[in-house]
């Protein structure tokens, strides 16, 4: 059998408010604040994570730039793949921003960028992925070293970069998702990581395949990042077990409400988490869409809303099958998020050849 390549093995942070004991039932320890959060970044430092996901929302949880300023100091390995919504702030002040970050890190950035409708305003998906598209161009150019003259539709610049460069003197590698036509065309044109939610393995190859032939068509490689959560304990019966306690205290209503309040609670992959569930649903299959995949998480959250559940040689073994299919990156999480760390940390990763993803120089 050919040995997997290397993966990048990520962990998340809970900003959003997105950390529970029970799922739905709020806990005040676990709300998103500063000690819980740097919590969890130098847990997974400590365990060796590769990467670690600060999430952005408007009305949820923290800032994830001033959260990544402050925990930059505090890592010691681990990179920071900080998320960035476009169209919040000016292209050039938030180039600005990344550079400085960049620098705090030792050249340790990475960058999510985020499509989604800003507070109090809502786009058609032509115009707000053209604005995405327009900001991933004018960014990288900045991050590069280089000066923007741009006349967009939303981006209209003619500017110097700040002299505040990242380490390599090149953009940091921008990480996208999005399952809608315009949202794979700008992936396929601007992303260095194409990023998906769950999914069962068929759904999974499809999606590979059609950003595989995009990209080709714009002359370009993309690397491929798989984002779920995780239950992992020394037994299946055990790990099933966990999950079902998880939603045990769960109230339908204030699921629904917790799903309705992201801002993109509305976009083409949050509706494919919803067909996930609706088809474990009907199977009778107690929330598992397909073997170890437990759709059940997704009852009180938009966007990803599946777990791999299983014993360490099933979740290793559903990792894996991912990276036969082309997946080189994984963010993983589960509740409470610290807790699981360790538990990830413990059983799985040290039978895993992980390591931050390499990159040729950035396109653009």
């Amino acid at each position: 059998m050919t040995a997997l390549p290397q993966a990048e093995i990520s962990w998340f942070s809970a900003l959003c408010d997105d950390d529970y004991q029970f799922l739905g039932v709020e806990d005040t320890s676990l709300k998103a604040s500063w000690p819980h959060c740097r919590d969890i970044a130098q847990t997974a430092d400590k365990n060796g994570f590769d990467n670690i996901l600060l999430p952005s929302g408007y009305s949820l949880g923290m800032d994830s730039i001033a959260f990544a300023g402050g925990i930059a100091p505090l890592l010691e390995q681990m990179r920071l793949l900080v998320a960035v919504r476009c169209g919040e702030m000016w292209v050039p002040q938030l180039a600005r921003q990344l550079a400085t970050l960049d620098q705090m890190l030792n050249g340790r950035l990475t960058i999510n960028i985020i499509s989604s409708d800003l507070p109090g305003q809502t786009l058609d998906g032509g115009p707000r992925y053209q604005r995405t598209r327009e900001t991933m161009q004018a960014l990288r150019q900045f991050l590069n070293g280089q000066a923007v003259k741009m006349d967009g539709e939303f981006v209209k610049l003619d500017l110097d970069p700040p002299r505040m460069g990242t380490v390599s003197g090149k953009s940091p590698p921008f990480y996208f998702g999005g399952l809608s036509p315009p949202a794979c065309d700008v992936a396929a044109a601007e992303a260095d990581v194409f990023l998906m939610w769950p999914d069962t393995m068929d759904k999974v190859k499809a999606v590979l395949d059609d950003m595989k032939a995009r990209a080709e068509g714009y002359h370009r490689t993309l690397k491929y990042g798989y984002r779920a959560h995780v239950i992992v304990r020394e037994t299946e019966a055990e790990a099933r077990e966990a999950a079902d306690l998880l939603i045990s205290r769960l109230d339908d209503k204030i699921g629904e409400d917790i799903r309705n309040r992201s801002l993109d609670s509305a976009s083409v992959g949050v509706r494919r988490q919803a067909e996930m569930r609706e088809a474990a649903n009907a199977s009778g299959s107690g929330d598992y869409v397909e073997d170890n995949l437990w759709t059940g998480v997704g009852r009180a959250r938009s966007g990803c809303g599946a777990a791999i559940v299983g014993d360490p040689d099933q979740v290793l073994a559903k990792l894996n099958a991912y990276r036969e299919l082309g997946i080189e990156s994984f963010i993983l999480s589960g509740y409470p998020h610290r807790d699981e760390c360790d538990l990830f940390a413990k059983y799985v990763l040290p039978q895993i050849n992980h390591g931050p993803l390499s990159f040729e120089p950035s396109e653009g």
